[in-house]
């Protein structure tokens, strides 16, 4: 299909001509989604999986310390769930908010701003490759987890679900914070910040939490992922509250990703 016709003036023979000069089309989104992806999986590959077993092993090793506090129940699920998502709330967010104020302040935004691809693909083909390293670390550290506090493993297949989301809410807001940072200093630390607010309120129980604490909880989008993969534990999971904390999720990831993109349009023409 040819793409959109503009005007060209040529000169010849002294004379003024305009001709019709066809631009090539612009590209499909999810294509571009698609090599944004593969390149970035490429790219982060070597760079990235030994940050990945370090957010793997300091949530085992929050587990092994809350081990000597808390005995099971209630407390043992938010525990292990919170931990298993600490994985992912370390890639997605404190990584990506790096990366992006990193690529800001290199000017490597000028590079993907002369590609012909949406900037959506951008923003989601970098989110999608982060969150994918998370999947190994939140399997081994949910194994782990349930293991070591006795909690049953029949259900581990609901992190297929919630990875990817709670993957997709911290990652726009990670994305978000490092396009809008302006600097890479304090893309960083916001990332960090974040990551360590996911760590304090997943991983330590609601239960002990004060009032005004289990407020801030309520507002970190990760916690919704917690909460469902916490309520599969159950020996009756209420599988309608699940879907609730999903659809949460979900709707945070939609609006924090097309923050995240809005962010990125507002900092590639600059």
């Amino acid at each position: 299909m040819a793409g959109p016709v503009d005007r060209v003036d040529v000169q010849e023979g002294g004379a003024a001509r305009t001709r019709a000069a066809e631009l090539a089309p612009r590209a499909r989104l999810w294509p571009s989604l698609a090599a944004v992806y593969r390149a970035q999986l490429s790219r982060a590959r070597v760079a990235r999986i030994p940050l990945l077993f370090v957010a793997t092993f300091q949530s085992v090793g929050i587990m092994i310390m809350m081990r000597g506090v808390v005995d099971g129940g209630g407390e043992a699920r938010s525990v292990v769930a919170g931990a298993a998502i600490v994985v992912v709330a370390y890639v997605a967010l404190n990584l990506l908010s790096q990366y992006f104020g990193q690529l800001r302040s290199s000017g490597g935004l000028d590079h993907y701003a002369t590609l012909p691809v949406p900037p959506a693909a951008v923003v989601l083909g970098a989110a999608a490759a982060y969150a994918s390293f998370t999947v190994p670390g939140t399997l081994v550290t949910a194994v782990f987890g349930c293991v070591l506090f006795g909690l049953p493993l029949g259900n581990l297949w609901v992190l297929v679900a919630v990875i990817p989301l709670a993957g997709a809410a911290l990652s726009g807001l990670g994305a978000a914070c490092g396009l809008l940072a302006p600097r890479q200093e304090l893309a960083t630390l916001l990332g960090q910040l974040g990551m360590s607010a996911a760590l304090l309120l997943g991983v330590l129980p609601p239960d002990r939490m004060p009032g005004i604490i289990r407020l801030a909880r309520d507002l970190l989008p990760s916690t919704y992922g917690v909460e469902a993969y916490a309520r599969s534990f159950a020996g009756r999971p209420d599988w309608g509250l699940v879907g609730v904390d999903m659809a949460v999720c979900a709707g945070v990831g939609v609006v924090s990703l097309a923050v995240a993109t809005w962010a990125y349009r507002r900092a590639a023409v600059r």
